[in-house]
């Protein structure tokens, strides 16, 4: 069975077509620039083959054509027709309190979330109009949507409300969220079965390091804390994110600075972070690079960032009352043994101990802890592609 997973974006469309039989990804590609001068797309198939190449894409719809083009393409394709896409599974990103696990999509859910476009004005709607486009298309094919926010359904009020007053959180649902709960649910699993234990009988911190980054309480298989709130700005300092600051220095620089909201919400989002602190980069290589030279602003960066990613472990392992393991993952979490290595210091009285040499690894799914470690520490590969595609024949019954 054939699972076309898309992700869409204001201005892209990201796609991978999996073969669910071997969990085999087909091909997978980025239609970009949808809108704008310049629009390409970038398609690769599971043998090698790969295409690039610019051509007009005024919407999603055409993105959509286009995609549908290159799969069935006799050079670059990996179908014959349309017909071997069996279901199309989507990434939205908010899910607001409607929805507490995928569903299948149709009029009214569609609806619904659009309602919550407002929690979520730069994903939301471009999520919507890939579903549009889609059920234009590819009329009867059955589509699933996939929330980033639903894993974190289960937290308790207590983890989620905020002390402001309580009618706001009524009127508007103002409230912590979370997000990259795709994939904090699939590493998460995937550590009970490398563990071989329950998954509902562990407690695990996963640590989704990316430009983006957030850290998650998963206590016997439930969300019950994470460090993203009511926006994906809460939380750790990130690559351009400010991450949690007092609010008071938000009306404070605005004063100053004779800020508008969007100018202020560009700061926190787009120049803060490790960006903003250390004056080089949002990407860690260029903040390893720059440590390497010397360069003290670097250096605060990535200790500013594993500082705080340590402190949310030894919070969420005190919030469950315990800690079995601890997950890495995403691009930081996966592939850079040094933040790995500046996180676990000193977590030994955790049971958090690492083995220098495992940790060298990057991109692999491994234990990385020292032998007689209490607590397990993993690096696990994330794959949201794959985990949308599960939900999507869960939900189908196929």
């Amino acid at each position: 069975m054939n699972i076309l997973v898309i992700n869409a974006g204001s201005s892209s469309l990201k796609y991978q077509l999996i073969d669910m039989n071997g969990e085999k990804v087909l091909a997978k590609g980025l239609c970009d620039r949808i809108g704008l001068s310049g629009s390409v797309i970038k398609h690769k198939t599971h043998d090698g083959r790969a295409i690039e190449k610019e051509i007009v894409m005024n919407n999603h719809l055409d993105a959509i054509k286009q995609l549908i083009a290159v799969l069935t393409d006799e050079q670059v394709g990996v179908i014959k027709s349309l017909d071997e896409i069996n279901a199309v599974g989507h990434r939205v990103v908010h899910g607001g309190e409607k929805f507490f696990s995928s569903v299948v999509i149709n009029d009214e859910v569609l609806k619904t979330i659009e309602e919550c476009e407002e929690l979520a004005p730069l994903h939301n709607p471009p999520n919507v109009t890939g579903i549009k486009a889609c059920t234009e298309i590819m009329k009867g094919v059955p589509q699933v949507a996939v929330f980033d926010t639903a894993f974190h359904q289960t937290m308790p009020k207590k983890a989620y409300i905020y002390a402001l007053p309580y009618e706001y959180y009524e009127k508007y649902k103002l409230r912590k969220y979370g997000f990259h709960g795709t994939s904090h649910k699939y590493v998460s699993e995937r550590a009970a079965v490398l563990l071989n234990k329950p998954y509902d009988q562990l407690k695990i911190v996963t640590c989704h390091l990316g430009n983006g980054s957030s850290i998650t309480a998963v206590d016997c298989g439930k969300s019950v804390e994470t460090s993203m709130g009511f926006t994906p700005l809460d939380g750790l300092a990130m690559g351009t994110r400010c991450g949690t600051i007092d609010p008071a220095a938000v009306t404070f620089l605005m004063n100053k600075e004779k800020l508008t909201t969007e100018q202020m919400d560009e700061i926190m989002n787009k120049k803060s972070g490790v960006y903003g602190i250390s004056g080089v980069s949002s990407d860690f290589r260029d903040l390893d690079d720059a440590v390497s030279k010397g360069n003290e602003r670097a250096e605060l960066a990535l200790q500013v960032f594993t500082y705080q990613v340590k402190k949310y472990i030894g919070a969420y392992a005190c919030a469950m009352g315990g800690l079995d393991a601890v997950v890495f993952t995403a691009g930081i979490g996966e592939n850079n043994p040094g933040i790995r290595q500046r996180i676990c210091s000193n977590l030994e009285f955790l049971g958090i101990k690492i083995d220098p040499e495992k940790n060298k690894i990057r991109g692999a799914e491994i234990d990385i802890s020292a032998e007689g470690a209490k607590v397990r520490t993993l690096v696990i590969p994330t794959n949201e592609e794959l985990a949308i595609a599960k939900e999507t024949i869960r939900l189908i019954g196929r």
